[in-house]
């Protein structure tokens, strides 16, 4: 019976070990998202350098999370990380789609090829935003190219014909970014019609005054 007992203590440690990498990684999970979110927001608002600042705070965060669970593989795929990490791209996608610039890849961001996909996804709804924020000090080629690239990504996604096991539920948010590009291509093109039909006004009106 004393190998059962020293048995057990072992293991009783390796859980105390675990609960407390487990402890610190959804507490850190929380604090990721957050800055997250808050970057996103900055990116809307047109805040390059805090948005740049807050992604790079994200990604020491995610970091540091990840190490964590690096040895306790069932905390690493638990739910809380890899949202927060899913998090974590799509501000990075986010920021990188608004810009203009080469998207990081799931290397780059030291993540799965799923979490990269969903945070794809999830950047590309955040497009509809940035599109309406446009739209309303009329239409752009800017309007029309952020189209453009919600329809690219979604053209990619729905190529992902997999089990959700293995793509951790890509296919419903490819359905989400399907129907938010549907909604934005319409607004766009209202948006479009609205910016000829004044400009077809002003010409009347400049031809009305010309023949005074």
């Amino acid at each position: 019976m004393d190998q059962l007992d020293t048995t057990a203590d072992q293991i009783r440690a390796e859980f105390e070990q675990m609960n407390t990498a487990r402890d610190q990684a959804y507490q850190r999970s929380r604090e990721l998202i957050s800055l997250c979110a808050r970057a996103i927001r900055a990116i809307h608002r047109e805040e390059w350098r805090p948005a740049e600042t807050l992604i790079a705070e994200a990604q020491k965060a995610s970091q540091v999370m990840v190490e964590g669970v690096r040895d306790y593989p069932n905390l690493y795929h638990a739910g809380y990380t890899q949202d927060a990490v899913k998090e974590f791209v799509e501000a990075n996608l986010t920021y990188a789609l608004v810009r203009n610039l080469p998207l990081p890849t799931p290397a780059d961001l030291n993540t799965e090829g799923s979490t990269w996909l969903n945070g794809l996804a999830e950047a590309a709804t955040e497009l509809r935003r940035r599109i309406l924020d446009i739209i309303r000090h009329g239409h752009s080629d800017e309007a029309e190219r952020l189209l453009d690239v919600m329809d690219q990504i979604y053209s990619q996604l729905v190529t992902f014909d997999f089990n959700d096991s293995i793509t951790g539920g890509l296919r419903r948010r490819t359905d989400t970014v399907r129907a938010v590009l549907e909604r934005t291509r319409g607004d766009v093109t209202n948006s479009l019609r609205q910016a000829q039909l004044e400009e077809a006004l002003k010409n009347v009106e400049s031809r009305l005054k010309d023949n005074r």
